[in-house]
């Protein structure tokens, strides 16, 4: 008789979760676990080292401290959102109480988990997230890379957990430089587009304050086509040019602005930097 397979372990449960770092993103984190109802308010645990940050924390309801430590010892998965080049000092003190009950979450940039491995106790179950700001209005888009000793369980727990600040998927470490270009600076990008689209309707008479509203609306209703009706952009952009109509007039005028070329050499300039910062 043939013997049964080895069955991946239930994802862990979430008990408390904790913040070492309480800047936007954190916020942002916490806030779309608390309104999705992943995690109560008085289960989260925020350090920072002074109340800065903190008191938006504790205005959701949450726990705060100005012990890292205490973080560790109070909280199961515990999210470390500081600046990266103070993150191998903040590791250094929190890891004699890191134990193998932990998933520890890093979100910042150009902190390899071989350096994060590294820097914490052996066989430390830990994993990157890269969101981006619209995580603050839970329609971000993230992406998960696992170390060495973290499961496929504990991924999807994260997966599960993330999914309240928007798309969240689980990538190869080498996708991560790729994504920080184009979701992490692709908000920039948009946004000089959006104003770009606004100010070419303001130039024909428009007002300000309508046209930016209406660009931003076309943004979102757009990407809400994309994904909802898992269409290649091509395609919608296809079924909204007429023949001898306005929009093939515009695209001329794009193509002409050489605007296609410009948006991939500023993803991969952007792509080429968050690698050249991960060397550092």
């Amino acid at each position: 008789m043939a013997a049964a397979a080895t069955a991946e372990p239930a994802p862990p449960r979430v008990g408390s979760v904790g913040f070492v770092g309480a800047g936007r993103m954190a916020e942002a984190i916490a806030q779309g676990l608390i309104l999705a109802g992943k995690v109560e308010a008085r289960h989260v645990l925020a350090s920072a080292p002074t109340d800065r940050n903190l008191c938006r924390f504790r205005a959701l309801g949450c726990q705060t401290t100005h012990s890292n430590q205490e973080v560790l010892q109070s909280c199961s998965v515990v999210f470390f959102a500081t600046k990266p080049h103070i993150l191998p000092a903040v590791l250094a003190e929190v890891a004699p109480v890191v134990t193998s009950e932990h998933i520890l979450v890093s979100v910042a940039a150009g902190v390899s988990l071989s350096i994060l491995e590294e820097l914490l106790p052996p066989a430390t179950r830990v994993l990157r997230v890269l969101p981006n700001l619209p995580c603050m209005v839970q329609e971000g888009a993230i992406v998960i890379a696992r170390g060495r000793h973290a499961r496929r369980s504990e991924a999807e727990l994260l997966q599960t957990l993330l999914e309240a600040c928007g798309q969240c998927e689980e990538v190869p470490e080498s996708y991560v430089d790729i994504h920080t270009a184009l979701s992490g600076s692709g908000v920039a990008f948009v946004c000089m587009f959006s104003e770009a689209l606004a100010e070419g309707a303001i130039k024909m008479g428009m007002p300000s304050g309508m046209a930016h509203r209406i660009a931003a609306q076309t943004l979102l209703g757009t990407a809400k086509m994309l994904l909802q009706k898992r269409q290649h952009p091509a395609q919608l952009r296809t079924d909204v040019c007429t023949p001898g109509g306005t929009t093939i007039y515009g695209l001329h005028a794009l193509e002409q602005g050489r605007l296609r070329a410009a948006t991939m050499s500023a993803v991969e300039a952007a792509t080429s930097r968050a690698k050249e910062l991960s060397r550092k």
